[in-house]
């Protein structure tokens, strides 16, 4: 993906012919169950996975990322028949997947998401829309969180969708900072016919399936912003011993050297972080929520501090398009907003922290 990592962004290129030779290399359903074409991988190999990926292009493995935790929802609380319908193109990436929580009146509070889906015998009808979803328009499967019951998360459910459903339609493709090799657009429902036998798990289980989603989510993200942080300490090392100012190398600069030490500590400190994580929601432990937020917030704040720094390095050769630093500033500076921002990160610890 290295090479290819400036046009993508440039063009606005989504390079779903290279995801899928990565497919190929099992990276569509990475933890996903052997039996629907996964490869049965770990949190913790995952967020190995996509770490190393994101060096490469970070906005095109936040984009895998994202495909890989739809594919999982559909694997762990689809039946068997959703899973045999709809996991094996998933996992090949013969078809794509996109995640729809976010509206545009309900963002940080998810749970208070307006589009309905009313029950109509066999089938539900969907009316509303979606805001900033990943691969909207582009993508084959859209894993919809929407009301078939009363306020609040226990009347929230999850519908599968098919591209080509009619009344499923989208908004124009968004211009954005970074995450250009993705296309995000609205997702709009205008009385969408869903067969039942599409809903994940039981009526009033969406919202706990989307949060489940996303402890998984948040730790794919945050691995995402250590491969960009580790490409950035790279290129940051490499520009400091080949420029020179005031007649040396600017590594020979006490200042700058402290700084790269601090750089690549605060990397490491943040793997782990994460690494932590993975390892919790692997095991199933009782405190692995609050660990996936903590990790989500540490890694994307100092990840991005990290890239930020980097760049600053690089003086003005930095804001230049034609040095990667740049891009992978641009590229992660969402991680700090998206899976839940880190505001509501730090809620979710506090909480933690202070229920009796």
């Amino acid at each position: 993906m290295a090479p290819h990592m400036a046009e993508w962004d440039q063009k606005e290129i989504f390079p779903v012919e290279t995801m899928r030779k990565a497919a190929q290399l099992g990276f569509g359903g990475i933890y996903v169950k052997p039996d629907v074409g996964g490869s049965g991988l770990s949190r913790l190999d995952t967020s190995i996975i996509f770490e190393a990926l994101s060096t490469g292009c970070t906005s095109t493995t936040a984009y895998m990322s994202i495909h890989n935790m739809c594919v999982w929802m559909i694997d762990t609380f689809g039946n068997e028949e959703q899973r045999r319908k709809f996991c094996p193109s998933l996992c090949s990436m013969e078809k794509l997947a996109s995640y729809c929580l976010t509206e545009p009146g309900s963002g940080s509070d998810a749970a208070s998401l307006l589009t309905s889906a009313r029950r109509k015998g066999d089938t539900y009808v969907l009316n509303g829309s979606k805001a900033f979803i990943s691969g909207g328009g582009d993508t084959d499967v859209y894993v919809v969180m929407c009301r078939t019951g009363g306020p609040g998360p226990k009347g929230i459910s999850c519908l599968v969708l098919e591209k080509g459903t009619p009344g499923l339609s989208f908004g124009k493709k968004e211009k954005k900072v970074g995450w250009n090799s993705q296309p995000t657009r609205a997702v709009i429902f205008e009385d969408c016919v869903v067969p039942v036998g599409n809903r994940l798990g039981a009526e009033g289980q969406g919202f706990s399936i989307a949060m489940k989603g996303l402890n998984g989510g948040r730790i794919n993200i945050a691995s995402c912003s250590l491969g960009a942080a580790h490409a950035s300490v790279l290129l940051a090392q490499e520009h400091l011993t080949v420029r020179k100012q005031f007649g040396e190398p600017l590594a020979n600069n006490q200042y700058l050297r402290f700084r790269l030490a601090e750089m690549a500590t605060r990397l490491v400190a943040a793997r782990l972080m994460v690494r932590n994580a993975a390892r919790a929601l692997q095991d199933g432990r009782e405190d692995a929520a609050v660990l996936c937020s903590m990790a989500k917030l540490f890694a994307t704040d100092e990840c991005f501090a990290i890239c930020n720094q980097a760049l600053q390095m690089h003086g003005g050769y930095g804001y230049l398009k034609d040095y990667a630093v740049q891009q992978f500033v641009r590229d992660i500076r969402v991680h700090q907003i998206l899976e839940g921002t880190n505001e509501v990160m730090r809620m979710i610890v506090a909480r933690n922290l202070l229920q009796g």
